[in-house]
């Protein structure tokens, strides 16, 4: 990586490492969403599973530091928004941990220990003093909450109960149990793919939130693997190449930003939902801030395409750190 992808410079016969690497970005994906290649810096391990720091690695040059900034669940978001599903636009106006409240739905014996009081949905540590006096629904029932969690995500991609009890290893009929109560709190969820699949057979293509189209040639196959894969691309596009929509124009949003420039901050790297940029350490908060309000509302970049804005708030959250492994 430092022979291929470093950065140096040379004056006269001499040469001085910077100390930057740099990799190539690619928006010729897919769904549209940026891939990193040479080196791929968007693949870095994730913080809980980052064995040997490799993230302490990236760091701000002396008298700088780093602000750190990503979105929560944004491609759930996307998908109560264009689903306009009630159940998922009031949990997120709620606020909180979503996948313990999409547990919480799908569960009735979690809805009544929670409301005996023998759990609590979660604990504000900054509001409430000391340790919460029941556990909370996340370490009671943590199996439901990770199924609920997955569920969130897969059945987003359009994956089938098929895929889920093969991940699960469980039966067929447990797995459609299971996303037959998922669906039940959701039924809006439901129609709207039923409706992005006809869009996509009907028209062979089907947009992101702004327009950008992703032809689907093999969406009418008489092969079910083609069909079945191209239907699960119609599911996944929309949602996956809106958050790159909304991630590109809160990018610009950055870059634009006077009071950013000004103050001499500059945009490092995007690795999909989040973004990381480099200034001097003096403003970092003032710098956060801006970031912050940059990416909570990026439509400036996107009117023209949107109409409007989203039926739910994005959230952002925000950091300073010395190194991108601290940021987290």
């Amino acid at each position: 990586m430092l022979s291929s992808s470093s950065s140096s410079t040379s004056s006269g016969g001499g040469s001085s490492v910077v100390h930057r690497v740099h990799c190539s970005l690619n928006l010729n994906t897919e769904t549209g969403r940026l891939s990193a290649r040479r080196p791929n810096l968007q693949n870095q391990p994730a913080h809980e599973k980052d064995r040997y720091k490799v993230r302490k690695a990236f760091c701000a040059a002396p008298g700088n530091t780093l602000v750190v900034a990503d979105y929560g669940q944004l491609e759930l978001r996307l998908l109560a928004h264009m689903a306009d599903c009630k159940s998922m636009i009031r949990a997120f106006e709620l606020g909180g941990d979503f996948h313990s409240r999409t547990a919480l739905g799908m569960y009735d014996y979690i809805q009544e220990a929670v409301d005996k009081g023998e759990c609590l949905l979660e604990w504000d540590e900054a509001h409430e003093a000391g340790p919460p006096p029941v556990p909370l629904l996340k370490d009671k029932f943590g199996g439901e909450r990770r199924k609920a969690k997955i569920l969130n995500f897969s059945i987003a991609y359009g994956k089938t109960a098929h895929g889920l009890a093969k991940d699960w290893g469980t039966s067929l009929e447990e797995a459609e149990a299971t996303v037959a109560r998922w669906y039940a709190d959701r039924p809006e969820v439901r129609d709207w793919q039923a409706r992005t699949r006809a869009y996509a057979a009907r028209n062979g293509w089907v947009n992101t939130m702004i327009g950008r189209r992703r032809r689907l040639p093999e969406i009418n196959s008489s092969d079910r693997r083609y069909k079945g894969r191209s239907e699960r691309a119609a599911i996944n596009t929309p949602i996956q190449g809106s958050a790159a929509d909304v991630a590109s124009a809160a990018m610009l949003s950055i870059v634009r930003d006077e009071a950013l420039k000004d103050m001499g901050w500059r945009l490092l790297l995007q690795v999909h939902d989040e973004v990381m940029l480099e200034g001097p350490r003096e403003s970092a908060q003032l710098a956060k801030q801006r970031v912050v309000a940059c990416m909570a509302n990026p439509w400036e970049n996107l009117l023209g395409h949107v109409g409007k804005p989203l039926r739910v708030d994005l959230a952002v959250d925000a950091s300073t750190a010395d190194t991108w492994y601290e940021a987290k």
